[in-house]
């Protein structure tokens, strides 16, 4: 099989949504917008390597977006999109793949069938483009009045992925230098090299105006909405303080485990990856393994709201009940839901924490654990598994 890498360019500083943060790193359903375009890639099998190019002074923006996702590096961009893509090549060309994908940050769903479709068109042509055929009626215009009607005949939107054979692409780019095309295809045609023409995406838009941006959001919203349940029961044993939900109570005794044994965090846990099917918190988290001893419960429900994000959806709310006579949750609500609030990434208005007794009743009532249970709602985009 040939070997692919991609190129994420994410060097813009257009501010045209306002505020300090260029567009491919403003929040899309509580993520960058950037870090859904790499995850496209970082996790479709065919592509080897993912790399970015962005400018320098967002360096920190771009570890966190791409945290946990295996981006191979990043390199800097230049003047124009065509000297940042460049760059790109560059960077890969002391190990070069067989083939290359160039993809705008800033669109963020691009679906597995198109990058394999691009992927696919290059094993007889070399180069590939996902395109739209041109549907609505073109009009030239001046001053304000339309000064005659384009034929759109044979016309097409083009989209990005788009595709190259790698050695090619980086001789079209070394001869292109200095001109001022708009895109890479535009680099290969220049070049005398034939691009095929792939199916596009509708959905495959870019972010540009902050209208797209409401737009890509209420594309996530359409989707559909995920339950997942978590129950977790902990006994307690000498010691003084309880944590419950991150936060630590003051009492005559602790919960036994081999964690922190947070029961609360790890019911919550359960819930989010069940509800994008990532099995459970042992199976990430063995209590077998010696590095999880005495370990934070916040790791365990950091990756599971990490797991959401990779299957590409968004965490819509979180409902914890803990189950016990003592201690007295209800002073400590509040910033139990801060903190998981926190861990998440989510607004604290998207969790809620409540307490119950069992009326004495059941181990908990004779004050010998504490259970608790948690239901988590995920969206996520119809086409996810």
């Amino acid at each position: 099989m040939p070997t692919c890498a991609a190129i994420i360019v994410a060097a813009g500083r257009g501010r045209r949504f306002g505020g300090e943060l260029p567009k491919q790193y403003l929040a899309l359903a509580g993520e960058p917008v950037l870090r859904r375009s790499l995850r496209a890639f970082t996790s479709h099998a065919a592509v080897d390597r993912v790399i970015g190019v962005i400018d320098p002074a967002d360096a920190d923006l771009f570890a966190e977006a791409s945290r946990g996702l295996g981006v191979a590096g990043w390199t800097a961009g230049g003047a124009e999109r065509q000297d940042s893509v460049r760059n790109g090549l560059d960077f890969l060309a002391g190990d070069p793949p067989d083939l290359v994908l160039v993809h705008d940050a800033a669109r963020p769903f691009p679906s597995a069938r198109l990058i394999s479709g691009v992927i696919d068109a290059l094993k007889a042509a070399p180069a590939a483009v996902p395109a739209l055929v041109v549907a609505d009626t073109l009009k030239r215009g001046a001053d304000g009045i339309v000064a005659g009607t384009v034929d759109r005949t044979g016309l097409y939107q083009v989209q990005t992925p788009q595709g190259f054979h790698f050695q090619a692409i980086l001789a079209a780019h070394g001869r292109a230098k200095g001109q001022a095309l708009t895109d890479d295809a535009a680099v290969a045609e220049a070049a005398g090299l034939a691009v095929a023409l792939v199916p596009g995406d509708a959905d495959n838009f870019k972010v540009t105006q902050p209208d797209d941006l409401a737009r890509a959001e209420r594309l996530l919203s359409g989707g559909e909405t995920r339950t997942g349940f978590g129950f977790d029961v902990h006994a307690f044993e000498p010691g003084t303080a309880v944590r419950l939900c991150g936060i630590d109570i003051p009492f005559d005794r602790r919960l036994a485990g081999h964690s922190d044994a947070d029961v609360a965090l790890h019911a919550l846990t359960d819930a989010l990856l069940g509800a994008v099917g990532k099995g459970d918190i042992g199976q990430h988290f063995p209590p077998t393994e010696a590095r999880w001893k005495g370990a934070d419960s916040a790791l365990f429900l950091a990756a599971a709201g990490d797991a959401v994000r990779e299957a590409g959806g968004a965490i819509v709310n979180v409902d914890v009940t803990i189950i016990c006579e003592a201690p007295k949750v209800g002073p400590h609500r509040a910033a139990m839901a801060a903190n998981i609030a926190a861990i998440l990434g989510i607004k604290p208005g998207r969790v809620n924490v409540k307490a119950t007794t069992t009326e004495r009743l059941g181990f908990t009532g004779r004050q010998e654990g504490i259970a608790a249970q948690a239901v988590a709602n995920v969206r996520l985009a119809m086409s996810a598994e």
